[in-house]
């Protein structure tokens, strides 16, 4: 069965580190492209970091960039997002994504066209003093 499920969210002062986890299921990660993307209410959901199958490319929005860090870990199918000096604007509910497909994309035309096929159902980061 094709999952993807997020872990790690929660409360979290400006300038604070969190790590989001984001267990798979059901096919082979290192195949895929991945990605973490976030949404809060009334705005379009926004890809923050994009990984290409294989590890051969990265994207990270400029807004997140030097602070956030996708990893993937093939062998346990988990994909990270460690996030650091987290500013109130980083409060959102987090996504991470799964596909397959992209063929002719890079993967910053992949991350910022959100194309991607399979979704987890979210995980809420709340960055508040």
């Amino acid at each position: 069965q094709f999952q993807l499920v997020e872990s790690g969210g929660g409360l979290v002062q400006p300038g604070g580190s969190l790590r989001l986890s984001c267990a798979t299921s059901g096919f082979t990660l290192d195949y895929y492209n991945i990605g973490w993307f976030r949404q809060t209410p009334g705005k379009e959901r926004e890809g923050v970091a994009c990984l290409s199958a294989g590890d051969r490319d990265i994207y990270y929005s400029d807004s997140v960039k030097g602070r956030f860090l996708i990893l993937r870990d093939n062998a346990k199918n988990m994909i990270y997002l460690q996030m650091n000096s987290l500013k109130l604007e980083d409060t959102a509910t987090y996504y991470c994504a799964a596909d397959a497909g992209g063929l002719g994309h890079t993967i910053h035309t992949v991350c910022t066209d959100r194309l991607f096929g399979s979704w987890g159902q979210g995980t809420q980061v709340t960055v508040s003093s």
